[in-house]
């Protein structure tokens, strides 16, 4: 879930909210039935919020394990390459010692 919509779902969440309790505030009932109404709409806004919350903790959580799993696998392929490319280099030093060596036994011969 992006930061956009997160900041969207909890102003809408908030506004609500908000208005519910305003809603009550102004509705004809006793207090202490308006006041058991506010807080029971606290209470079921606020398990709104922590379930989207827990929602966008998991969405993250995925989405981080995704990207490492990515990353690893790039680091993979990277390290592979450079092997490679590490024994390529390796080889080629392996060649020019034996020609150097081939140059030098010719040169001490003569």
């Amino acid at each position: 879930m992006s930061n956009t919509s997160e900041n969207a779902l909890f102003a809408l969440l908030t506004g609500v909210a908000i208005g519910a309790g305003i809603g009550i505030l102004y509705a004809p009932d006793k207090g202490k039935k308006t006041r058991k109404r506010i807080k029971q709409k606290t209470e079921d806004t606020k398990h709104i919020i922590s379930d989207r919350i827990s929602h966008a903790k998991e969405e993250l959580t995925k989405a981080v394990n995704e990207k490492k799993e990515e990353f690893e696998q790039k680091l993979d392929d990277t390290i592979s390459t450079m092997s490679g490319k590490a024994e390529d280099i390796i080889d080629s030093l392996e060649n020019k010692l034996e020609e150097l060596k081939t140059k030098n036994t010719h040169l001490q011969k003569n």
